[in-house]
């Protein structure tokens, strides 16, 4: 069984995967489906996957259903974070933390610099917990 830094046996986590635009479907969602292929080939299960559009009233239900669900482990949604008038999946997240993990953001934004340098202030990278559950929001490009 695989070690994580050295001390702890590999834990395998189930992860429900939300994509956030108002465009995608999941057929031609490539995000949401580089999430999954990258769950799966890291030995995570995706428990669910699904689309909204980007309101915040449907992201905070989606989230809500997936945190009472006991085989839910982490949300990890895509899309929605940039700065234009649509992209309030940070807000919406915000509505359900219990606890916010603002040091994600703040590496994710630093990870991101190394690449693509300034631009990355843009991203509006943001985790949590609610109910047990972890809950990541990522870009969508």
């Amino acid at each position: 069984m695989s070690k994580i830094e050295g001390e702890r046996d590999f834990l395998s986590v189930n992860i429900a995967v939300l994509t956030v635009s108002d465009s995608r479907t999941l057929e031609d969602d490539k995000s949401g489906m580089t999430l999954v292929q990258r769950i799966e080939a890291a030995g995570h299960t995706v428990a669910a996957r699904d689309i909204v559009k980007d309101e915040v009233d449907l992201i905070v239900a989606k989230l809500g259903v997936w945190i009472a669900d006991e085989s839910v482990d982490v949300v990890i949604a895509t899309g929605g974070t940039g700065v234009t008038g649509r992209d309030i999946t940070p807000e919406a997240f915000a509505q359900v933390y219990e606890k916010e993990i603002p040091g994600f953001g703040e590496l994710f934004r630093w990870v991101s610099y190394q690449k693509i340098a300034t631009s990355t202030i843009q991203s509006r990278a943001t985790a949590g917990v609610a109910g047990g559950t972890y809950l990541f929001a990522l870009p969508g490009s």
